[in-house]
């Protein structure tokens, strides 16, 4: 177990950031650990990378409690924070042989070239970092965070302000990287959880409310489905409030509706063909339209 978090509970004067929350993390899983602004995912994550204490419950990598051996727990653990901190007046190079120096690392110089090689960062590595783009300044991060191969990688907001090219980068770039470490990102952007993460973790008001695959918590939002359905023509008011016994009527647009039910999806369909025979219709396309991470996002978050 890389990651093991048991009851842990961190209070600033009268507010719990993070309240009573336990989850384990295996390893060579990519863990997507999201919420809204302030639910505690920074704070969680300080706490796991020794940062901050916690106030009461435990916290430990690979065995470890992060109270007990920090010093152990940041040799295992590589960090980025949200907000990255670099030495903007240090060329590229200059600073990875820095940070490899902090551990102790060595044979410096080529691990210095693995992790310029690793992060795609070669036709960079002589530049200051101040001239570099965001894009590549959160390539020197990662760098820095894995130089002393570390088991566990805890990122946090890894692609903030990126544009969608540099967005791409460092998304293959993490999926190379969790195919042997365990990798705890947080991140607003959805499409990079389903594109990257085993498993999401969702924290909202300092308490955990979804864990589980993304696909099996989405199937299982609401315990509702949503089809969408065309008619071969617009069906008058009478016949839409026949409709609406099926289930709610989500959006209405001409011929097309977008009905969401509590129907088993087979019988759902079955109905909506009995109800085009009998009112001479003709149904020209029906689908299932899948719950997005997004959906189940705001239905577990929302007050």
């Amino acid at each position: 177990m890389s990651i093991r978090v048991e009851n842990l509970t961190k209070i600033y004067g009268s507010q719990k950031a993070v309240n009573d929350i336990s989850f384990e993390v295996n390893s060579g899983e990519i863990i997507g650990f999201l919420g809204p602004n302030g639910a505690g995912k920074t704070t969680t994550m300080k706490i796991l990378t020794c940062y901050i204490p916690p106030s009461s419950g435990k916290a430990s990598i690979n065995g470890m409690n992060v109270e007990e051996k920090s010093i152990e727990v940041r040799r295992q653990i590589g960090y980025l924070p949200e907000h990255n901190p670099l030495y903007m007046d240090m060329y590229v190079k200059e600073f990875l042989q820095f940070v490899a120096s902090t551990y102790q690392l060595s044979n410096i110089t080529q691990k210095v070239k693995e992790m310029i090689d690793i992060t795609g960062l070669g036709i960079e590595q002589n530049k200051k970092i101040s001239q570099l783009s965001k894009g590549y300044r959160q390539r020197v991060g990662l760098a820095q965070a894995m130089i002393h191969n570390p088991s566990v990688l805890i990122l946090d907001e890894p692609t903030s302000g990126l544009d969608p090219n540099q967005i791409v980068e460092i998304r293959n770039l993490i999926k190379t990287i969790g195919k042997d470490k365990t990798v705890m990102l947080s991140t607003h952007i959805m499409q990079e959880v389903e594109a990257m993460c085993n498993r999401v973790i969702i924290i909202n008001k300092g308490i955990i409310v979804a864990n589980g695959n993304p696909s099996e918590l989405k199937s299982h939002l609401n315990n509702r489905i949503q089809v969408s359905v065309t008619f071969s023509k617009s069906i008058p008011p009478t016949l839409v409030t026949e409709l609406q016994k099926l289930g709610d009527i989500m959006s209405e647009n001409g011929d097309t509706f977008v009905i969401e039910s509590a129907l088993e999806e087979n019988t759902l369909k079955e109905q909506l063909f009995q109800f085009a025979v009998q009112n001479q219709l003709f149904i020209h396309e029906l689908k299932l339209m899948e719950n997005t991470l997004e959906d189940l996002f705001k239905n577990v978050t929302n007050p």
